[in-house]
C-alpha cells in the first residue's frame, strides 16, 4: 500500500505540478510584472509612481509561486531590518507628523523590495539578472529619450523632462537621472567590449544616446561616477580575460568609445547654451555648498550635534534644523536614524562592497553580471556622500541583484564541492 502511494506520488514531486496550464500562465504573468516593475523604476516624477503600483501585485504573486531564502542573503537582511529599525525608534517622538511617518514607511517599502529582489536572483539567477538589466535599459533609453527631448526644448513645457536648465528625463531631480543612466551604459558597453550583442551597431546607438542623457543631466556626481564604474568594469573584464586577442579589442573599443564619447559631448556642446551650461556645472562646488550655511558648513555642524545625540534627530528633522537636507547619506543616516542606523547603514555599504568586489574576482558563472551591476553600485555609495540615495528605487533593485548573485554563487559552490567529494 506503501508503496503504491509513493508510486503515485512520486510524479508530482517530479515536477508534475509545471505541466499544469493555470501554473504556466501564472508564470509567465509573474514574469511580465516583473518586467513592468523593473521598467517603470523611470518614472519618479513624484513620491509614488507605477513602479509602486506594480510592486505589490508583483511581490505576492513571486512569492506564491515560490521563492527561497538563502544563507547567502542573512548579512542584506539584518542589515536592513537593523537600519530601518533604528529609524522607527527615532521616528517614536513624532509619530504624530505625517511627513516622518510617510518617509519611515517608503524606506521601509523599499527595503523589503531589496530583500525581494536578492531572493528572486538566488535562483534561476543568470536568465533572471539577463531579463532585468535588459529591461532596465529598456527604462533608460526611454528616460534618457525624454531627458534629451526636454533639454533641447521639443516639449517647451518646464519641469517636464528638463529642470533648472538640465535635462531630468521621467525624474524629479537630474542628479538621479544621471546617476539611474548609468547601469544601462554598463551593460550596453559590456557587451560591446566582448562581442556578446547581437546587434553591435544598435547597442552603440542606444550607448550614444543613454551617454547623452548622462551628460545632458549636468551632474558632477553622475558624470565622476560613470567614469569611475566604466573604468572598474573595463578593468574587471580585462584582468579576466585570458585572452590576448580579446584584451587588445577591450583596449581598442575602449580608445574608440572615448573618442567616440568626447566627439558627441563636443558636438552637443555646440548647442545652445550647453557649453555654459557645462563651465558652469564643472567647478568643483557651487554656491550653495558654500560657507557656514552651505551644504558643506552644515555637514560640519551637524557632525558635532549628532556626536551628541545617540538616538539621532529622527526622520526628516535635519531639514528643520539647517533648512536644507544633508545631501549626504552617511550623515543622513546617523541624523535619521541615530548611531544604529548610521552603522548599520555604513556596514551595508561595506558588506556589499566585500561581496560584489569578490564577485568580480572571483571565476563562477556569475562574474559576468557582477562585472556590470556591482560597479554601477558602488557609484551610488560613493554618490552617496554628496547626496541622498536611501530613498532611491532602483538603488534597491541593484542591492537583491548583488546578493541574489552572491547567495548563487554560495550554492554553486556547494554543489561544486559536493559533486568534487563523490
Amino acid at each position: 500500500m506503501a508503496s503504491t502511494i509513493a508510486a503515485s506520488a512520486s510524479p508530482w514531486r517530479a515536477g508534475a505540478w509545471s505541466r499544469i496550464p493555470v501554473l504556466t500562465v501564472l508564470r509567465r504573468f509573474a514574469t511580465l510584472l516583473l518586467v513592468a516593475f523593473i521598467f517603470f523604476a523611470c518614472f519618479a516624477f513624484s513620491d509614488t509612481s507605477p513602479y509602486d503600483i506594480v510592486a505589490i501585485p508583483t511581490i505576492l504573486l513571486w512569492l506564491c509561486l515560490g521563492l527561497r531564502f538563502h544563507r547567502g542573503m542573512l548579512p542584506l537582511v539584518w542589515l536592513l531590518i537593523l537600519y530601518v529599525s533604528a529609524i522607527v525608534i527615532a521616528l517614536t517622538p513624532y509619530l504624530d507628523q505625517p511627513l516622518p511617518v510617510t518617509w519611515t514607511i517608503q524606506l521601509a517599502y523599499l527595503a523589503i523590495t531589496g530583500i525581494f529582489f536578492s531572493m528572486l536572483f538566488a535562483d534561476d539567477t543568470q536568465a533572471r539578472v539577463e531579463l532585468a538589466l535588459k529591461t532596465y535599459v529598456a527604462s533608460c533609453l526611454l528616460s534618457g529619450a525624454f531627458g534629451i527631448v526636454g533639454y533641447f526644448g521639443f516639449i517647451p513645457t518646464e519641469d517636464l523632462f528638463y529642470k533648472y536648465g538640465r535635462a531630468s528625463g521621467t525624474f524629479q531631480d537630474p542628479n538621479v537621472f544621471g546617476s539611474f543612466l548609468t547601469l544601462g551604459a554598463l551593460y550596453l558597453m559590456h557587451g560591446l567590449l566582448l562581442g556578446t550583442t547581437k546587434r553591435p551597431m544598435l547597442s552603440l546607438a542606444m550607448l550614444l544616446l543613454i551617454v547623452a542623457g548622462i551628460f545632458l543631466s549636468f551632474s558632477r556626481g553622475s558624470w565622476g561616477g560613470s567614469l569611475i564604474a566604466t573604468g572598474l568594469m573595463a578593468a574587471s573584464v580585462y584582468r579576466a580575460t585570458p585572452s590576448t586577442a580579446l584584451r587588445r579589442r577591450i583596449v581598442g573599443l575602449l580608445a574608440l568609445s572615448t573618442v567616440g564619447a568626447v566627439l558627441a559631448i563636443v558636438g552637443l556642446m555646440s548647442i545652445g547654451d550647453t557649453a555654459e551650461m557645462f563651465s558652469k556645472r564643472a567647478s568643483v562646488t557651487q554656491d550653495y555648498d558654500e560657507g557656514e550655511t552651505g551644504r558643506f558648513g552644515n555637514q560640519l555642524r551637524g557632525i558635532g550635534m549628532l556626536v551628541e545625540e545617540p538616538l539621532g534627530m529622527g526622520p526628516l528633522r535635519w531639514r528643520l534644523v539647517f533648512g536644507l537636507e544633508p545631501h549626504n547619506s552617511y550623515i543622513g543616516s546617523f541624523s535619521n536614524g541615530g548611531w544604529l542606523g548610521g552603522v548599520a547603514f555604513i556596514g551595508l555599504v561595506l558588506a556589499t562592497g566585500f561581496v560584489g568586489f569578490r564577485l568580480m574576482r572571483l571565476d563562477t558563472p556569475f562574474r559576468r553580471h557582477a562585472q556590470i551591476v556591482w560597479p554601477a553600485l558602488l557609484m551610488f555609495f560613493l554618490q552617496a556622500v554628496q547626496i541622498d540615495i536611501e530613498k532611491w528605487r532602483h538603488v534597491y533593485m541593484m542591492l537583491g541583484i548583488v546578493w541574489g548573485l552572491e547567495a548563487a554563487r554560495l550554492r554553486w559552490m556547494a554543489n561544486r564541492t559536493a559533486s568534487d567529494s563523490r
